[in-house]
């Protein structure tokens, strides 16, 4: 795994304000990260697993600007995404694509195959006619399609062709980086294992660096160099995909692991089963923000939040019983 960090976040707090009460005047106000750090290497695929809640599409969202924080940094090759201008942006773009989970919502369905492919390429560079045509029957090739679907329109389309679709033009013009959020989890199982081979060998094709979203951990583990686990907007764990599958430290990781089906029938694994639900973020618990689901709570875990505790290189946990 490369060791060039391409992406810095830094103390990154996102917080969400809704309206409540008649004609909306009271406000709540909502944190779903905070002073969240976390770096992607160059060249390696970054796993994010947590429940629903957790703050991992919000991360990828910040991290495409498509959403603005409420405070920190994300910096791209040491620039600031964040406090980059309209025009700026505009360029830095190129440079990062996001693909969604849902390829029908993000595909529109009045364009063919062909124009949606080729819009990121009229924007942003000179390509018309036939060189256009030939760059997007290139793409389509590329992501296990042809050039017979260039007339198509989304509605013609299968899940797993949709979300290829989406890929070809997330890839069209050769991105460095690319946030993966949830991009199998609405497609059939088989079709699920076609998409993540695709993305192995497409990154292998063009160095592509991969934040990648999910709740499938098989997929996570088969994917992923590193794995970084989410609660209630904080990492939890961080370490390499073995590290983390082979030795889990903290008790969330342990459990969220254990759901994990085993292949061999006769082989026999302790499924640990988590009390109660995931605090609200518009109220999270103090100390550590486990602690009321966590079956070995202690006294300090309800008042004082853990620290980075490392395990070994590259491995870490917030959890005060790897800390006695």
């Amino acid at each position: 795994m490369a060791s060039e960090v391409l992406v810095e976040i830094k103390n990154l707090t996102v917080d969400y304000v809704s309206s409540l009460g008649f004609l909306g005047r009271r406000k709540r106000r909502v944190r779903v990260l905070e002073d969240f750090d976390l770096d992607i290497y160059r060249g390696e695929t970054l796993g994010v697993v947590g429940e629903s809640g957790c703050g991992k599409s919000t991360l990828a969202n910040c991290v495409a600007r498509l959403i603005r924080p409420t405070s920190g940094q994300v910096l791209f090759e040491g620039r600031d995404i964040l406090a980059m201008d309209k025009h700026t942006l505009r360029r830095q773009r190129r440079e990062l694509q996001i693909l969604f989970q849902n390829p029908f919502n993000s595909l529109d369905p009045r364009m063919s195959v062909l124009a949606l492919v080729a819009e990121p390429l009229t924007v942003h560079t000179k390509l018309r006619r036939d060189a256009l045509k030939r760059r997007v029957e290139g793409l389509l090739e590329e992501v296990g399609l042809s050039g017979e679907h260039m007339r198509r329109h989304p509605h013609e389309l299968s899940g797993g062709q949709s979300q290829r679709v989406a890929l070809a033009r997330a890839l069209a013009l050769n991105p460095k980086l690319l946030l993966l959020d949830e991009p199998t989890s609405a497609l059939d199982v088989s079709v699920q294992a076609q998409i993540v081979n695709l993305l192995v060998e497409l990154q292998n094709d063009h160095e592509l660096t991969y934040m990648f979203i999910s709740h499938g951990l098989g997929v996570v583990q088969h994917i992923s160099d590193r794995i970084a686990v989410l609660y209630l907007g904080e990492i939890v764990e961080l370490a390499s995909s073995e590290g983390v599958f082979r030795a889990p430290q903290h008790p969330y990781t342990q459990a969220l692991f254990s759901s994990m089906p085993v292949p061999d029938p006769d082989s026999q694994r302790e499924r640990i089963i988590l009390e109660g639900n995931i605090p609200s973020p518009s109220n999270p618990p103090t100390g550590c923000r486990f602690h009321t689901r966590c079956p070995h709570v202690m006294d300090v875990c309800r008042t004082e939040k853990p620290e980075r505790h490392t395990v070994q290189e590259g491995h870490w946990a917030t959890c005060h019983m790897l800390s006695m």
